[in-house]
């Protein structure tokens, strides 16, 4: 058994799976269910002066039979009274002492108001605060959450303030919905942060009803931009926490956030950096206990590879990451096809010939076609392996003679 234990920020829990601030904990009785299933840490849905919101507040993307590859939410922070959340806070901490309990937090912007309600969290006992900058849709338009994120100098100006009173760690939540994430957290840095989490929501229309012509989700024929989360947007927070992980000049943990379905996702943000990862849509799909699975995986992964702890992973391909620039221009690699793996689909053929390089024909074997690659014509660019709907069928093959690298840059005498 490895060890999954973690020291995020000097915030400890039994292993690095979070629950992200967000609906699944949004009241005591649901994260302590969250705690006896198996996660190791919860970040409280944001506290706040309490709202009203809308209904409808949720819309999703499937992609064929896949439901809800990703979500769109326009629902805000709590809606509770700030002493009822405080209170099971307090209980939740107090019955869990071995768990992370993070209180999220977002006010209007000023000094007053944040060091308020700072001094009145930690009173709970909770082990860390988050500062809520992400949130893009609502709060946005009253001057908080994104609409602090989006201005390096509020990030850093909030983050003091909250650190002059704090006497826990302070995590500062990312807005992704910025041109470079690497500002944003170099202020959050500079303001004293303990730790970056990210990435939140990122701005988005989910659809439009065609019959209605009403976008979702549906307020009574009206619709509001929201937050997008879910599988689709792993990608996006992998490059996010990969670009601070990789800048020399920012150096604090990071919680990665993202389109975190299973543990295999954990481990590739794990690699690229993060200390620890936050879970929502996944959870809001399927329940608490896929930690189960993600527990399970991460041990056996690490049992495999030979790490004693899963914080020995953190990292480990933060190195393989680099500007386009400094990539080996003289690496090459082709397509071949297994013929005893073809299906005869043509998939490979029809995206090669529409959408890449025109790089195959066909051959006939004992009466059959098959498709050919032809290799002065293919550039390796692996559209045929990805649309292969045959395991195996189709593999990329190094060709080059593996001899010495050239990068852009070298070709262009910049080293």
């Amino acid at each position: 058994m490895a060890d999954l234990s973690i020291n995020f920020a000097g915030i400890k829990s039994p292993n690095p799976f979070w629950l992200a601030s967000a609906p699944p904990t949004n009241m005591g009785s649901m994260v302590e269910r969250a705690f006896d299933a198996g996660w190791g840490g919860a970040v409280w849905k944001t506290l706040g002066e309490p709202i009203t919101n809308v209904s409808s507040r949720l819309a999703g993307l499937d992609s064929g039979t896949n439901r809800l590859i990703g979500l769109n939410n326009i629902e805000l922070i709590t809606d509770r009274s700030l002493d009822v959340n405080l209170k099971e806070i307090a209980a939740c901490k107090k019955k869990y002492p071995n768990h992370a309990v993070i209180a999220s937090l977002m006010v209007e912007s000023k000094k007053e108001a944040w060091q308020e309600i700072t001094k009145k969290t930690q009173d709970t006992g909770c082990d860390g605060f988050e500062l809520n900058f992400g949130c893009p849709h609502g709060m946005s338009e009253r001057g908080m959450g994104a609409a602090m994120g989006q201005v390096p100098e509020y990030t850093c100006m909030v983050t003091e303030w909250v650190k002059e009173v704090s006497n826990i760690p302070v995590i500062v939540k990312l807005t992704p919905n910025v041109t470079h994430i690497v500002p944003p957290g170099h202020a959050a840095q500079r303001g004293g942060a303990d730790a970056v989490s990210l990435i939140n929501t990122i701005n988005s229309v989910i659809g439009v009803d065609i019959d209605t012509m009403i976008p979702y989700p549906n307020v009574n024929g009206m619709a509001a931009h929201g937050g997008y989360c879910g599988t689709a947007v792993k990608p996006i927070a992998l490059n996010m926490v990969s670009e601070l992980a990789r800048d020399e000049e920012f150096n604090i943990p990071i919680s990665g956030i993202g389109g975190i379905n299973t543990w295999r996702d954990a481990v590739e943000f794990m690699l690229l950096g993060a200390g620890n990862v936050q879970v929502c849509t996944a959870v809001m799909h399927y329940g608490y206990r896929i930690v189960e699975d993600m527990i399970d995986g991460l041990n056996n992964y690490l049992v495999d590879k030979g790490f004693a702890s899963v914080n020995d992973i953190v990292g480990k391909s933060v190195g393989r990451m680099t500007d386009w620039g400094n990539l080996d221009l003289n690496y090459d690699v082709k397509a071949r096809v297994n013929k005893e793996k073809c299906i005869q689909c043509n998939l490979c053929y029809v995206a090669c010939e529409d959408g890449a390089h025109q790089s195959f024909v066909f051959e006939e074997v004992d009466g059959k076609k098959y498709p050919l690659v032809i290799e002065k014509e293919c550039v390796g660019c692996n559209l045929c392996y990805l649309v292969c709907p045959s395991p195996g069928a189709i593999e990329m093959v190094r060709v080059d003679a593996g001899g010495p690298t050239q990068s852009w840059r070298e070709r262009m005498g910049e080293h």
